[in-house]
């Protein structure tokens, strides 16, 4: 897997990263060339989960055709196993939740089993109180050239975000 990927240290951009799909399948992120995306790590078990998922379709319904908002949701285990299942239980709660955004296989963006692009996403935007991802729903703000320009925990709702994406469009 990181055979593919830039050293997270040396990358300019996330267009220079591959992640693989829900389905298994690689994606070069290079097609989200010129679009304004959200990169999210996300948890069918967590709290915050039934509110992120409706403001995050909500946002993709609003302006994925009329502005080019692409939302990349990477499921994660990492926060008190509220992940725990599989690709094809993780496809189907998406289903139920209408998601017609992208969703890509779950991984780690934490430690060193960390996917490069994740580890990638803390090294240009830190948090707070260290770059480590705290919990389930931190928001990266991607800007049409694949720069991480903001980070968001996950406390602020999907729908504050639309100022900061307006900034970028």
């Amino acid at each position: 897997m990181s055979a593919n990927n830039p050293d997270y240290k040396s990358a300019s951009s996330v267009h220079e990263f591959t992640v693989k799909n829900i389905k298994g399948e690689a994606v070069k992120l290079d097609v989200y060339k010129n679009h304004v995306c959200i990169i999210v790590n996300v948890a069918s078990q967590c709290g915050l989960t039934a509110n992120n998922y409706k403001q995050l379709n909500e946002l993709y319904d609003e302006y994925a055709e009329s502005k080019g908002l692409r939302i990349l949701a990477f499921p994660c285990n990492q926060f008190a196993g509220q992940e725990p299942g599989s690709s094809e239980e993780i496809v189907c709660f998406m289903a139920d939740k209408k998601v017609k955004f992208d969703m890509f296989e779950k991984i780690d963006v934490n430690g060193d089993t960390a996917h490069p692009l994740w580890k990638f996403l803390k090294h240009k935007q830190g948090g707070t109180l260290g770059s480590f991802v705290k919990w389930n729903f931190t928001k990266f703000i991607i800007d049409k050239n694949g720069v991480p320009v903001e980070r968001h925990g996950p406390n602020v709702d999907p729908k504050d975000l639309v100022k900061s994406l307006e900034k970028y469009w």
